[in-house]
């Protein structure tokens, strides 16, 4: 039993970690750096209570989560590949007005700065309890776990199809990796570009809905807390690759979960947020030196050449 409660700890962290890790793995495959995704999750994670709140439907507010951060990212589409703005201080901008328009959306229409939290919000679909209790460990940890978790774990597959096996996907990391020579091909590198950030603003929707919607049924003002720059650091770690992001997102996640963990043996708060976030900047330096030691010069007779 604490193998599949810490199983579905894990899989409750790392959902939104992986969505947000896919989001930037797209765009990066498509040579853009979006730091965006941390404004597009806030955004979806702000409407999914505020519609689901309105409508009393679940299926209303994922969708109009999932359109919120679609929304924001075809703004930071238009920005930074069509008006020509710098990558990072687009996404930036984007992840400050996310932040001060939800909290001055809280103030002048909830009056409530500190976050909104509905008496009665709709229950996202759920694997009912017993549902999996005959496939040990594995299936207990998969039970009461809603639609967002199956939609992440195949979006993994899906994505890595999509870049490798479709046409778009050949025609989008041709323009990541040489844009000119995609150009002269024929493929229309803006077009391409814009197909990428959609898609993440897609997935980043999935992810904000995610931290609002699956157990908590409230949004508190900036309650991503860097799970996008994490993402971010989940591809670069995984070098762009779905599978390997996919890992990396999950090793994240484990580290979240082992945090929560320790607080049964009364570790410090503090420690216990900071798991996740030691984790990320550790899968950085690892990713930095393996990118180093590629690059050396090959040895002959013992002598760089």
């Amino acid at each position: 039993m604490q193998a599949s409660q810490f199983l579905a700890s894990v899989l409750e962290q790392t959902t939104p970690l992986l969505l947000a890790a896919l989001a930037a793995m797209i765009t990066t495959r498509a040579n853009i750096l979006n730091v965006a995704v941390e404004g597009m999750m806030l955004v979806a994670a702000f409407t999914a209570i505020a519609v689901g709140e309105a409508s009393g439907s679940a299926s209303l507010a994922l969708i109009s989560a999932i359109g919120a951060s679609a929304m924001m990212s075809l703004i930071f589409g238009f920005v930074s590949i069509v008006m020509k703005a710098d990558f990072i201080v687009a996404g930036l901008g984007l992840n400050i007005l996310a932040a001060g328009g939800t909290l001055f959306v809280l103030e002048q229409v909830y009056q409530d700065p500190g976050g909104l939290r509905p008496e009665v919000f709709p229950d996202l679909w759920r694997v009912p309890s017993g549902a999996l209790s005959w496939f040990p460990i594995v299936g207990p940890a998969f039970e009461r776990q809603s639609v967002i978790v199956f939609l992440a774990l195949i979006a993994v597959p899906v994505c890595s199809f999509v870049l490798y096996r479709m046409p778009i996907g050949y025609a989008l990391r041709a323009v990541g990796e040489d844009e000119p020579a995609a150009i002269a091909a024929g493929v229309h590198a803006a077009r391409m570009k814009l197909l990428a950030v959609l898609a993440s603003g897609l997935l980043a929707g999935l992810a904000g809905a995610q931290l609002s919607m699956d157990r908590l049924h409230f949004f508190l003002p900036d309650m991503t807390s860097g799970r996008g720059f994490i993402g971010l650091a989940a591809t670069l770690f995984g070098g762009g690759l779905p599978w390997a992001t996919a890992g990396a997102a999950f090793l994240f996640g484990a580290f979240g979960a082992l945090g929560d963990r320790l607080q049964t043996f009364q570790a410090p708060p503090q420690f216990v947020l900071m798991a996740p976030y030691i984790a990320a900047v550790l899968g950085l330096i690892l990713s930095r030196v393996r990118a180093a030691a590629r690059s050396r010069p090959a040895r002959i007779g013992g002598r760089a050449t």
